[in-house]
């Protein structure tokens, strides 16, 4: 059992202030002091400032949670000027240990060590044990996060989830979105769950009303609510709420998060119970068919003061602490401890990686093996030889290490990559890109645009450019699932085919972009003919504001300047997903009146490029 040594230092900072503490032992913090950041030049300054206020012994370790994403060595402030380098910082101060970490990923190691006292329940039944647990907060962003339970603790997710798309669920939030989007082509859940979103929505509700006021800063909107002295600061704060309600429904139907959705950031809070008398908890449930499964998820306002300050102390125990009988726990201490097993070119490579663990999270492959003097297959066969699939694998590892994170990130391929990088990189960035799909689905759309398939008289899919394989695609699956369909993919061709279009009819616009003209074109002639449009596109873009319904794909690519793959991956996928769901309601309503063509033996599943599972389903619904 490893001792405990302090005095460790933590830190919290922010685009404001930069939170300081001492723990002096476990879950005790001792001179907390808080630091305007404006008052210093740099991260550095602000951090010897605080340990010149204080009366301490040296200090070996220290975690800092810090307001944006950290994926590697660099760190740059997102609503900050500071910047700096984690393990040029850590020799310049002279620490063992600086780790560096997501606010919200400190906040959420935080949840499971909080007294009833220190949490607030608003509604809902009792957590599951050993079960995911969800966490959002609203400040001067929107930060989202979540807990996996482990077999020595808990995995809380990397997440930038305060950045998927908003969608409205009545008149009022249409027009606070179509308010927002004279200032923002993309609306996400940040953009209204924040301090500057509670401005927004405030003069949004204004101007609908077709009054004029001067804008009110967000502290002030909730000083009126909470007194009563203003009716449209009240509806600012209500409709805040019951968006925030949408976006938590949102992440336990994602998550699972049976343990649990908590509440935190700076806003909240302050609202006391105007928040539990809201609409957050009719709207979390309000998820049509799994209203009843929210219904059993309890959430809960976080009400302790230091609970980022505990959540970071935690992640520093968890780097520190060592297994029963003396074995580390992390992947750098299981490559000191090979060190005399490797070979020289492959111990030259885990020297560079304990010397520089952070660089090596970000560096790619070439300049790994720059550093170390070896061969790029020689790093694969260092990281083969800690039991890793590889050097993606590896760098997820050593990732969760340093941060107790599964971070969800791109990585951008660049001309210096080998092919083996860029292999990697490829599949990582895809990889990521589909879970990231699958957490922002949105069923109701899918719904919708699944009825409006089955009812259709005609299917028509429209395509250009790298989507025409999509297209190809979704003719071919429809086809093949016994629902007619044709693929337009020649401009002038769609145009013509869009002018003899029918009520009833459906057409699927598919663009990455959404900025097309000429499928711009047939969205608008499509809907004077009374058909309707399906767009399978981005979300903030022209296509998707012409849409009837929009199955959104927001994917991390340079399409202006590089061909689009990952986008093309996930239309695909969305395609999929509508043939088969079309398939099983067609099989669920009972058979169609039999078609002799159908008699024919159905072709080979490997052969016909169709996955194995839709191929069954296939012969089911025949």
């Amino acid at each position: 059992m490893a001792t405990f040594d302090p005095p460790r230092l933590i830190a919290d900072i922010g685009g404001t202030f930069a939170r300081f503490a001492l723990v002096s032992e476990p879950g005790r913090f001792d001179q907390v002091r808080s630091l305007r950041c404006a008052d210093h030049e740099d991260f550095h300054a602000a951090l010897r400032a605080y340990l010149s206020q204080v009366e301490c012994g040296p200090v070996r370790h220290a975690a800092i949670a810090i307001a944006n994403p950290v994926s590697g060595d660099a760190v740059r402030m997102t609503n900050y000027h500071w910047q700096f380098s984690i393990e040029e910082m850590r020799q310049r101060l002279r620490f063992d240990t600086l780790l560096v970490v997501n606010d919200f990923t400190a906040l959420a190691m935080a949840l499971p060590r909080l007294s009833p006292a220190e949490r607030r329940q608003v509604g809902g039944g009792a957590p599951r044990a050993n079960s995911v647990v969800g966490l959002l907060g609203s400040g001067s962003g929107l930060g989202v996060s979540g807990l996996i339970p482990a077999e020595q603790g808990w995995i809380s997710l990397g997440s930038e989830g305060g950045h998927t798309s908003f969608s409205p669920r009545d008149e009022r939030e249409l027009a606070i979105l179509q308010f927002a989007w004279q200032q923002h082509p993309h609306v996400s859940f940040e953009r209204l769950l924040s301090a500057p979103g509670l401005e927004l929505i405030h003069a949004a509700l204004t101007d609908r009303a077709g009054l004029r006021a001067p804008p009110l800063r967000a502290p002030e909107i909730t000083r009126l609510a909470l007194g009563g002295e203003d009716a449209r600061c009240a509806e600012a704060v209500d409709v805040f709420c019951a968006i925030l309600g949408t976006a938590a429904g949102n992440l336990a139907v994602t998550l699972g998060a049976m343990g649990g959705v908590y509440i935190g950031g700076s806003i909240v809070p302050r609202l006391g119970t105007l928040f539990d008398r809201s609409r957050f908890r009719a709207r979390f449930e309000d998820h049509g068919r799994h209203s009843a499964y929210l219904g059993e998820i309890p959430t809960y306002v976080i009400t302790a003061e230091q609970a980022t300050f505990a959540g970071v102390a935690a992640i520093l125990d968890a780097q520190l602490a060592r297994l029963p009988g003396g074995a580390p726990s992390a992947i750098l201490d299981q490559v000191g401890r090979s060190l005399t097993d490797l070979s020289a070119a492959e111990r030259r490579v885990a020297e560079h990686v304990l010397a520089h663990p952070r660089s090596v999270l970000g560096n790619p492959i070439a300049e790994i093996a720059k550093a170390a003097s070896v061969s790029q297959p020689t790093v694969i066969r260092f990281c083969r030889s800690l039991g890793c699939d590889g050097l993606s694998d590896f760098k997820l590892r050593l990732a969760s290490a340093l941060s107790a994170t599964l971070p969800v990130t791109h990585t951008q391929v660049t001309g210096n990559d080998s092919a083996l990088e860029l292999g990697a990189k490829v599949l990582s960035n895809t990889a990521s890109a589909i879970l990231q799909l699958r957490s922002h689905l949105n069923s109701e759309a899918i719904d919708r645009a699944v009825a409006l398939l089955l009812a259709a008289q005609r299917v028509e899919f429209h395509a250009v450019g790298h989507s025409v394989v999509v297209a190809e695609d979704a003719q071919l699956k429809f086809l093949r699932f016994g629902i007619s369909t044709v693929a337009y993919t020649d401009a002038r061709v769609q145009l013509l085919a869009a002018r003899v279009l029918r009520p009833g009819d459906v057409v699927v616009v598919i663009s990455s972009s959404g900025k097309v003209a000429e499928l711009l074109q047939v969205a608008d002639i499509a809907r004077a003919r009374g058909a309707s449009v399906v767009a399978i596109t981005a979300g903030s873009s022209p296509l998707a504001r012409k849409a009837d319904i929009v199955l959104v794909v927001d994917s991390t690519e340079d399409v202006d300047t590089q061909m689009p793959m990952i986008s093309r991956i996930l239309h695909l996928l969305l395609i999929d997903i509508l043939a088969v769901s079309v398939t099983m309601r067609r099989t669920e309503a009972g058979p169609d009146e039999p078609d002799p063509a159908l008699d024919e033996e159905p072709p080979d599943p490997e052969k016909a490029g169709v996955p194995l599972s839709l191929a069954r389903l296939t012969a089911h619904s025949r």
